[in-house]
């Protein structure tokens, strides 16, 4: 298959300039891909989904009556990020992560930023995700975001602006593993020519944070890993990621509070849990706090965490930060905080609990794309542009009766990457969502997720709405150590059977 006649449009693309040639950090991919036999391409694509279908990566769709586990669709021609541009990206989620945990810190100790007046006290304290449980607590080591998942996308104008943080429970790390794995097999002699950042030491990476905060009293700490269980939409993840930190897989039934500490039930009697990676939202983790009639949580397990005998990531109460009415005034909070600028910009966004810009959004709902402040997923948002006249009018319903549960955006031109569509390439617009670990230190893993929207001129990127993915290379410079090199680097660490 040929570039020949890929069509680049008038949005920005992630691997040809204006001119029609490769941008140099995709030369060698671009020379690679063209220079295979007829037909091979589309050969390793459908070895590609075969071996997606073979290993089980799926995702779960709820409500979808003809099943729920899924096939995650896959498109072989990558991203490609170069290393400077990396770098500015790696400078700005840290900044990020670190404004945002201080944030939370204070905002469930003494508020200053809210006695400042620097953030509307009325919209902060409203969001839904705001914990009064967790009012006076210190987490341990002093952090509360420990995984992160930024959203970032790229505009027409080159510009890369983030567009949403995911702190609560971020998914799709997964399949940033397997993208890697299935890509080294199919173009071995890429990695072998081109220095690509390495991503699969991240289960150790995510191991070494969790071990982190295990309470001091725990010399060898015991870790695990909580999920909702098999119906989750993040189930295969859930799973892999026991497996590869060599870690248990437990769903709350597994696990009950035992003399003040949170043990887990084995063949051989109890076992005690210093740090739970918890795949569970905030209201199910434990039903004598949170919701009351939670089956997945564990019963009394706050009352431990809260006296330090076990830790969670992330904690309760992250959510806050993620809310995407708080979203609009990270620049502030960066600058209160650290007295910084911010190096990643947010998309301009609208308030619709502010009058003004209610009235603005009302006025131009065909042009806007709006969310809900606390939805995932693609669900809860209306896009403008590709909306109908009834749809319109049943948002700006919603709007009026709850306008603090609402934000809207300029409908934004995504960048686009080449994509396999029949026998040829069709650009498809993608967003990305590197992956951030708060320990010792804070980590950003260097790629993360490159969702593609897979249907034509959508920009929903989302799994649930269609989406796909593609494997992210950032390009290592020479003060770099880690790359990637081909063959099998992902391996179990330890048996961790899913329950």
């Amino acid at each position: 298959m040929k570039f020949n006649n890929y069509e680049l449009a008038e949005f920005f693309d992630e691997i040809f300039g204006e001119d029609g040639r490769p941008r140099a950090a995709a030369r060698t991919l671009v020379k690679n891909i063209e220079d295979l036999p007829a037909g091979e391409l589309l050969n390793r694509q459908r070895a590609a989904e075969r071996a997606l279908l073979k290993m089980g990566i799926t995702f779960n769709v709820y409500g979808e009556s003809a099943g729920t586990e899924k096939i995650f669709p896959f498109d072989l021609v990558p991203r490609i990020v170069s290393a400077a541009e990396w770098g500015r990206i790696d400078r700005g989620l840290k900044q990020r992560i670190k404004a945002l945990n201080l944030f939370i810190d204070d905002l469930y100790h003494r508020q200053r930023i809210l006695k400042d007046s620097v953030l509307p006290r009325e919209i902060v304290l409203a969001s839904k995700a705001f914990r009064q449980q967790c009012k006076g607590f210190d987490p341990p080591r002093g952090i509360w975001c420990h995984v992160t998942g930024t959203d970032l996308v790229r505009h027409r104008d080159g510009q890369i602006y983030v567009l949403e943080d995911n702190l609560r429970c971020p998914s799709g790390v997964s399949y940033v593993l397997e993208n890697r794995q299935l890509m080294k097999s199919m173009f071995p002699q890429v990695f072998a020519a081109s220095k690509i950042r390495a991503v699969s030491n991240y289960p150790g990476k995510l191991r070494d944070m969790l071990e982190f905060l295990a309470p001091d009293h725990s010399r060898t700490p015991h870790v695990v890993l909580l999920t909702p269980g098999i119906y989750n939409a993040a189930y295969f993840e859930h799973s892999f990621l026991a497996q590869q930190m060599g870690v248990e897989l437990v769903e709350g039934r597994d696990l009950l509070v035992n003399d003040g500490y949170v043990c887990m039930r084995t063949t051989k009697g109890f076992e005690r849990v210093d740090v739970i990676y918890r795949r569970i939202d905030d209201d199910f983790i434990d039903p004598e706090v949170f919701n009351p009639e939670s089956m997945l949580g564990v019963p009394g397990l706050m009352e431990v965490y809260q006296a330090g005998r076990v830790a969670l990531a992330n904690a309760p109460g992250t959510g806050v930060a993620d809310d995407k009415v708080i979203y609009t005034y990270v620049p502030r909070i960066i600058k209160y905080y650290l007295g910084e600028d911010i190096i990643l910009p947010n998309v301009p966004t609208y308030v619709c609990a502010e009058e003004k810009d209610l009235n603005y959004v009302l006025e131009h709902l065909d042009e806007l794309v709006v969310k809900a402040a606390n939805e995932s997923g693609g669900y809860g948002m209306l896009v403008g542009p590709h909306s109908t006249k009834e749809q319109r009018a049943e948002f700006a319903g919603r709007i009026r009766a709850e306008p603090r549960n609402y934000i809207a955006q300029p409908t934004l031109a995504l960048s686009r990457v080449p994509t396999i569509v029949e026998n040829h390439f069709e650009g498809r617009h993608v967003d990305l969502r590197p992956y951030i670990l708060y320990g010792r230190d804070i980590f950003v893993l260097p790629g993360g997720l490159t969702r593609v929207a897979l249907k034509k001129g959508s920009l929903v990127v989302n799994s649930s709405q269609g989406g796909g993915s593609k494997d992210t290379w950032v390009l290592a410079d020479s003060a770099v150590p880690d790359r990637e090199v081909a063959g099998n680097d992902l391996h179990p660490t330890a048996s961790a059977p899913p329950h």
